[in-house]
């Protein structure tokens, strides 16, 4: 494999070989958070993403609202309900990823339903995406068997696609995952609804050992990691660990404040990881 990466003083291009998806991995674990975008509104939402990144978030998951968000767990289904409030679409998704693009270097994936990228139309959501600065996106109920016309355009602007492998999924299924994914495969801890969990799940890392056998790329675990401890835990055998509702909760309780309260918990998370590995040294 040719090695194609270039300066760090040189800011990669959009779908570079060695571009921001890759380099965030670099430092393991990466962070990769989600927010629902428009909750409270889209200008609180820039300030939090950017907040996230500043703390070290190397990845940010931007959640489009969707009306039945069927994956998701109680809190991020009411971000969802007051983000609608505000009326925001995928339109301002994408309208906001350029707005912090400028801003940030981190990688934006565009977390979404396949409702909304219909009706905006493919082709569009894909060059407005590219033009945005988006690096990829991950459509939750798109199921890989289905997604050959989507998988085509996306590679067509240079955006890398992001799809789901669960626990219950057979080594057959794990493999056509593998082949399809672009950037990093997103490995969910357990079946379910998204939300905050006491524990880590004890087969996923024998989930995160699986996809390995099919693929190179760099694996992140979500779908329950909730404190530093399982953020720490998770980070020994995954390459990133995704976290979602712990800070859309963090959203929700802290009214006029959410992107302090939202850098001090990312920083927290990575400090925690430092603290195990020191200890552990």
């Amino acid at each position: 494999m040719m090695d194609k990466r270039q300066p760090q003083s040189q800011v990669p291009i959009i779908g570079s070989p060695d571009h921001r998806i890759t380099r965030s991995f670099k430092t393991k674990p990466a962070l990769v958070a989600y927010v629902t975008c428009g909750d409270p509104d889209i200008a609180t939402t820039r300030e939090i993403v950017l907040a996230a990144c500043r703390a070290g978030a190397g990845i940010i998951e931007l959640g489009v609202p969707f009306s039945d968000p069927v994956a998701d767990g109680p809190v991020i289904q009411r971000a969802s309900e007051r983000a609608l409030k505000q009326g925001t679409s995928l339109e301002d998704v994408l309208r906001l990823a350029a707005d912090v693009r400028k801003e940030t270097d981190a990688g934006l994936i565009v977390f979404t339903y396949l409702n909304p990228v219909l009706r905006f139309g493919l082709e569009h959501f894909c060059a407005q995406a590219a033009k945005a600065g988006v690096d990829g996106a991950l459509i939750t109920d798109l199921t890989v068997e289905e997604s050959s016309e989507y998988r085509r355009v996306m590679a067509e602007h240079n955006l890398d696609t992001v799809f789901l492998a669960a626990p219950t999924s057979t080594d057959q299924r794990l493999k056509a995952i593998a082949a399809a994914c672009k950037g990093f495969v997103y490995a969910v801890s357990r079946t379910g609804i998204t939300g905050t969990q006491k524990q880590v799940a004890a087969d996923v890392e024998a989930l995160v050992k699986r996809i390995r056998k099919f693929s190179k790329l760099p694996v992140a675990v979500g779908f329950g990691i909730s404190n530093a401890h399982q953020f720490a835990e998770v980070g020994r055998f995954a390459d990133g660990v995704v976290v979602g509702s712990a800070i859309v909760q963090l959203i929700e309780q802290n009214p006029g404040n959410e992107a302090s309260a939202v850098e001090r918990f990312v920083r927290s998370l990575k400090a925690g990881v430092s603290s195990v590995g020191a200890s552990q040294s």
